[in-house]
């Protein structure tokens, strides 16, 4: 055994030159042992030798992993799954981020199977320099894809590709020639502003990018330009132009929607289409779009108003005493079924729910007890996973007390996202009516 641990000394040696972290692992028993030390793991209480190298490195995962990465990071340190990558090849490698000391490290994950089939040895190597090369190298080259006329941010048509199209539609209109016939959509994110003040610049980076996937899953005929920070415009012709009305509905609805729900962004727009008997050029087309988008923008920007009247007669309707003492016994039974885990119960008929005081805690909760919930909770959940997660909640209210598993990440207290397992379940009345809607919350 000396001389076989000799032999690893040796090789950590040799490897220690390019790599940061190098465990050596027993595949039967799951024991394992540093070789290589990485000074990025001493702050992290990451341990240096230990029984289950599988189990102790997806705990890891869960704490010192990039929240995009978690799943990722989990499923790399899976037993069943290395195995398995590794009877194909001998070897593996991919990327994902680490958060060390509150900085994103990318680090590159290397596995590779012993010759003698019973240990595996996985290293880590720290390429945040080479990461940081490659986005240099990608400044360098903004020029090339302004030239391309694409917008950074959202992969879409940009500004100068906007002009282009204005240019070659106004030379179509001066030359007196028939023009085709087209549509102007004019849109702006409402609240953009307040949105990257009060939540940063990248949670707006977000709001935009989603706009963009947004108009485009609308717009799906037309080229999309993205002209300002949160203008949009689409230039309208073919299939959309003749379905123009409908598919600007399902613009309005949807933002509708987001702001009911308070996920999701919120576009104002505004439909104009060409004249070719007064228009005498694009700007008067778009004109009219602007118009109409400024209208409304105030028409949702008012409707919070009739919201909140709506939401005062529903509070009015004040859950009586003995439905709150009923929905604290079949909360408390819910917590011991939970463990350690979080807990929710909502009276749908008084949309009236008790939280656990821990997930207040964690989450910055208004309070223990609160009416129209759902409202609250979803502005937890990361915008990514949102799609997910309301499809989910939705097959819970159309099931029959069936109860249903969902993952996803949600906001703490602090601003950090944690991954969340949940499982939802819906109460019905004798009549079959969905009467509590619930969940358990396990922080994974």
């Amino acid at each position: 055994m000396s001389d076989n641990r000799e032999a690893l000394r040796e090789i950590g040696d040799a490897l220690a030159k390019h790599f940061d972290s190098l465990y050596y692992v027993d595949i039967e028993t799951g024991h394992y042992e540093e070789i290589v030390h990485a000074d990025m793991f001493d702050k992290m209480g990451i341990p240096i030798k230990g029984d289950d190298f599988f189990a102790d490195n997806q705990k890891f995962a869960e704490k010192c992993t990039y929240p995009d990465d978690i799943q990722l990071a989990i499923g790399i340190h899976e037993k069943e799954a290395m195995l398995k990558r590794l009877s194909k090849k001998r070897s593996y490698s991919t990327v994902y981020r680490l958060l060390v000391n509150g900085r994103i490290e990318h680090v590159r994950h290397i596995e590779i199977m012993c010759g003698d089939g019973k240990h595996i040895i996985c290293c880590l190597e720290n390429i945040e320099s080479e990461i940081q090369d490659k986005i240099a190298q990608e400044k360098d080259l903004q020029s090339a894809k302004r030239m391309a006329r694409l917008d950074d941010l959202t992969g879409i048509r940009n500004k100068n590709a906007f002009r282009e199209m204005v240019e070659s539609l106004d030379e179509d209109i001066r030359s007196g020639r028939a023009v085709e016939p087209f549509g102007v959509v004019m849109c702006d994110v409402n609240d953009l502003k307040l949105t990257n003040d009060t939540r940063g610049h990248s949670f707006g980076d977000e709001v935009i990018q989603r706009t963009s996937r947004m108009i485009c899953g609308v717009f799906k005929h037309s080229p999309v330009f993205r002209v300002g920070g949160d203008e949009f415009v689409v230039i309208l012709s073919g299939e959309d132009y003749d379905n123009r009305e409908s598919l600007h509905r399902m613009v309005i609805d949807e933002s509708i929607a987001n702001k009911r729900s308070r996920s999701g962004p919120v576009v104002a727009s505004g439909l104009a289409v060409f004249e070719q008997e007064s228009d005498m050029n694009f700007d008067s087309v778009y004109k009219r779009a602007d118009q109409q988008m400024y209208e409304n923008k105030k028409e949702l920007k008012s409707y919070h108003i009739v919201n909140s009247f709506a939401d005062m007669e529903k509070i009015q309707k004040k859950i009586p005493d003995e439905r709150k003492r009923l929905l604290d016994g079949m909360f408390g039974a819910l917590v011991t079924v939970a463990g350690s885990g979080y807990v929710f119960l909502n009276d749908m008929r008084y949309d009236f729910s008790r939280w656990s005081l821990s997930l207040v805690d964690d989450f910055n909760l208004d309070a223990e007890y609160m009416y129209h919930a759902e409202n609250i909770w979803i502005d937890y959940v990361h915008p990514d996973d949102m799609e997910t997660y309301k499809k989910a909640v939705e097959a819970v209210l159309c099931g029959n007390a069936e109860v249903r598993p969902i993952c996803y990440r949600a906001r703490k207290a602090d601003g950090s996202y944690i991954l969340l397992r949940t499982r939802g379940f819906v109460l019905s009345d004798s009549n079959g009516d969905p009467e509590y809607f619930g969940g358990i919350i396990i922080p994974q």
